[in-house]
């Protein structure tokens, strides 16, 4: 009798119903790839190590609410505003309706929008704050953001405490047309009625901020601090070539050349940027 035998193997009805490739690993979300220096590292360690990539020191991507209960007083955060859900005013529909594509991303990312805000401390030191979420459709600043990021000065303006923004946008939400354009000026004016007080606002770009946020609130705080190597401006590098034919600077819009051009107060890593932020607080909060 032959040692092996020829009959076909019958699956199972589990592995009947599910293809092999599409089965998770185990190993599946242990291990993250350096952008910069493709070194293979302990997922882990790396969101203990503030996102930050041991070899090289590049900043990966960090949650917005990691980012806020890293950096907040612990328990201190109160979150406000997170109803708000974005409409489509304009039935706009591109390789996908505006609609279905903000419903899939909630599902996805259990959020309402691309900005989570409220009330917290640093330091002991009470703050209206507000983050950026990237992952939500790249950041964009429909009319939802633009109210959030307003009442969080409208926030601090009652509370008559210091405003703090974490920037990381593409800009305006084209799919929202002039409902999402009309957030610069309103975001621009709830600024300016912050400043009728005494308290400053912080404002720190992340990588990146780009669009509309860049060319509104983000630009205007009374102390703006940046992470290292962030894309930071209004037009990205490839279309202003494009535009003006010529080839820009090494590393230009990035955090580095800004600070040596005088458009930030500070490049901050992110292991200090929450004593940073009690320092100004503590100066000028």
């Amino acid at each position: 009798m032959a040692w092996f035998s020829k009959k076909p193997r019958i699956s199972t009805p589990s592995e009947a119903e599910q293809p092999t490739e599409s089965r998770p690993s185990r190993m599946e979300g242990l291990w993250a790839k350096c952008e910069t220096c493709d070194e293979i590292l302990y997922r882990q360690d790396l969101e203990k190590n503030w996102m930050v990539c041991p070899h090289c020191e590049h900043h990966h991507a960090w949650p917005a609410r990691a980012r806020l209960n890293a950096l907040l007083d612990p328990d201190s955060f109160e979150e406000f505003d997170k109803e708000l859900e974005p409409q489509d005013p304009l039935g706009f529909t591109d390789s996908k309706k505006y609609k279905d594509r903000l419903k899939s991303t909630r599902k996805n990312l259990g959020e309402n929008d691309a900005f989570v805000s409220g009330v917290g401390r640093i330091e002991g030191h009470q703050v209206s704050v507000g983050c950026f979420i990237f992952d939500f459709m790249g950041g964009s600043m429909g009319s939802v953001v633009g109210e959030k990021v307003t009442r969080v000065f409208e926030r601090a303006h009652e509370l008559k405490c210091s405003a703090i923004i974490f920037s990381a946008s593409g800009g305006a939400r084209m799919q929202e047309g002039i409902f999402s354009l009309m957030q610069m000026a309103k975001t621009s004016a709830a600024i300016a009625r912050f400043r009728t007080g005494t308290r400053p606002y912080i404002s720190v770009l992340l990588n990146p901020t780009t669009g509309g946020v860049a060319a509104s609130f983000s630009w205007l705080g009374d102390v703006m601090l940046a992470e290292p190597k962030a894309l930071i401006g209004f037009a990205g590098p490839r279309v202003i070539e494009q535009t003006i034919r010529q080839k820009l600077p090494e590393g230009f819009q990035r955090s580095e050349f800004l600070l040596d051009h005088g458009m930030i107060d500070s490049i901050v890593h992110r292991k200090d940027l929450r004593t940073k932020l009690g320092q100004i607080l503590g100066l000028l909060g």
